[in-house]
């Protein structure tokens, strides 16, 4: 890291962060998704009281989590909120950047009534499910199902 700061700065996520997210995600999962994050970040700027935020150290995006208040999507309460995405540039991994990240949106969220927050993560991720581990996440009610055509 040849960065001035080493302590990131949280802030809204905007439209201009869809370059350096797309970058993100291209380093982590190796495939280029620009028209997946342009639509994910519009929707997510549109349809969540609570902004979706980006982790910034020196001026530069190093991190990002999609979320917000669940409007009753999949039949889940207002008062719970879904974690669509979250990314950390590998550069920047495993300096608590994603739990700054999320205890942050779990504030924000809290402010609006959620009282519970909810997410998704392919079983045989074990980096993802260890991080949502640490900051407190457990097994929930919600079953997964799944139909091959």
């Amino acid at each position: 890291m040849t960065g001035k700061s080493t302590m990131p700065i949280i802030r809204k996520m905007t439209l201009k962060d869809l370059k350096p997210i797309i970058e993100i995600d291209s380093k982590i999962l190796g495939a280029v998704r620009p028209g997946y994050w342009e639509t994910k970040l519009i929707n997510a700027e549109k349809n969540s009281p609570v902004s979706s935020l980006v982790a910034e150290i020196d001026g530069r995006p190093v991190g990002f989590l999609i979320g917000g208040a669940s409007g009753w999507e999949y039949g889940v309460p207002e008062s719970t909120g879904l974690i669509d995405a979250v990314g950390v540039d590998p550069e920047y991994q495993r300096r608590g950047i994603a739990t700054l990240l999320f205890r942050e949106m779990a504030a924000n969220l809290k402010k609006v009534g959620v009282n519970r927050v909810t997410t998704f993560v392919t079983w045989s991720n074990w980096e993802l499910l260890k991080f949502f581990n640490t900051v407190g996440f457990k097994m929930g009610k919600m079953v997964n199902l799944e139909y091959d055509i």
